[in-house]
């Protein structure tokens, strides 16, 4: 069956997201999704919907008039993930909070955007709910996510949404995330004859400083006007494989923290020739990212006037700002105005929240940003392309 078919007139409005939570924090999906995805399934089919499950473990609903067909107007894709991180943080509440692994991050966005995908008239345009597995890790799931394919007549998205907690700040960039290890070549010798080798640990000197100046170049773009500045980081070292030998080897991993337009692409060479001009001729220099099963998540940007984050904004009451953390938001933002927007904290005043053994999510917010959501997809879909 077609993604998000619906079946007739029983889909109910009645959509309870704290109820929701109540039941899906207590699924533990740190090493595996399958129950949560299952409950996921469930839950939209009790209220009349029927989600495809692809390939790459992504569930996939889509909702529009039976009348608009593939003449439907704009096209809002709500996104988040299911997956957590281990280990298991116990279900808990109390008049105030819902407590557990994934109550933030991101069951509270999830049972947000599930709100607004079931209840919201899509009019003559289309609501299409995408959650993908495995956001947490490799991001495999939303890489692969194919959703003209999933849903027969969809047209590409023209708003997409993706779940994460922000508050509700609406979060209309993130930085990227990129990752590679630059190899000093050398060559071997007994250390009483330094001479008669080449130090590969010694040219650490002038790749740190390459490191520390890359973003001194004059061809380096400014900083972003709302994520300021790139930054590059030297994170691991190896090198060496004998106390009593000149070493002919040694790599260094740095993380890349970007901002538009960069690509990774763009960085991995640019680096490496501005660590090549600096290191002595006869070591040899190559960097290269990191192998990954699916791209890397690079920086993007929408525009503060574009009308999702306006209205989004003005709906939710929060400050427009950036996502400090990188997200799947990176693969949808290609393609689509894109926004981060969720209820819930990654840090609060006391420390760490999502990802940490105190997670919880405020269920006033969980509340706030289901009416937020939903006076959103109402203005957007009232919208006619």
């Amino acid at each position: 069956m077609a993604a998000g078919s619906e079946r007739g007139d029983d889909r109910s409005d009645e959509f309870d997201p704290v109820a929701f939570l109540d039941e899906a924090v207590p699924i533990e999906s740190h090493e595996s999704v399958e129950e949560m995805r299952t409950f996921l399934v469930d839950t939209l089919a009790e209220h009349g919907v029927d989600a495809a499950v692809d390939d790459a473990g992504n569930v996939v609903a889509s909702r529009t008039a039976a009348s608009a067909g593939e003449t439907a107007g704009i096209h809002v894709v709500l996104n988040t993930h299911i997956d957590t991180v281990p280990p298991h943080v116990p279900y808990d509440r109390d008049d105030e909070r819902i407590y557990g692994r994934g109550s933030c991050d991101a069951k509270g966005p999830l049972a947000v955007l599930l709100a607004g995908f079931l209840t919201v008239d899509p009019g003559d345009g289309r609501l299409t709910l995408a959650v993908s597995p495995d956001e947490e890790t490799l991001s495999t799931g939303a890489a692969a996510l194919d959703i003209e394919e999933l849903v027969p007549g969809a047209a590409p998205p023209d708003a997409v949404i993706v779940g994460e907690p922000t508050g509700l700040d609406v979060c209309n960039a993130a930085k990227g995330r990129f990752q590679g290890t630059v190899s000093l070549g050398g060559e071997n010798a007994h250390a009483a004859e330094p001479d008669d080798g080449v130090n590969a640990v010694a040219a650490v000197r002038e790749l740190i400083d390459a490191v520390e100046t890359f973003d001194e170049r004059e061809d380096t773009p400014d900083p972003h006007s709302s994520l300021g500045a790139p930054t590059l980081t030297p994170t691991t070292i190896e090198g060496g494989t004998a106390t009593n030998q000149v070493p002919a080897d040694c790599s260094v991993v740095v993380d890349r923290r970007s901002v538009p337009p960069e690509t990774s692409e763009g960085f991995r060479s640019a680096l490496e020739a501005h660590v090549r001009e600096r290191v002595p001729e006869d070591v040899a220099v190559e960097f290269a990212l990191t192998d990954r099963e699916s791209p890397f998540l690079e920086a993007f940007a929408t525009d503060t006037d574009d009308p999702l984050v306006e209205t989004l904004a003005e709906a939710a009451g929060g400050a427009v700002r950036p996502f400090t953390a990188a997200t799947e938001a990176s693969y949808f933002a290609a393609h689509a105005p894109t926004v981060v927007f969720g209820p819930g904290y990654l840090a609060d005043d006391e420390g760490a929240v999502a990802h940490s053994e105190r997670e919880y999510v405020p269920i006033e917010e969980v509340e706030r940003a289901t009416d937020a959501v939903a006076a959103t997809l109402d203005g957007l879909l009232g919208r006619r392309g």
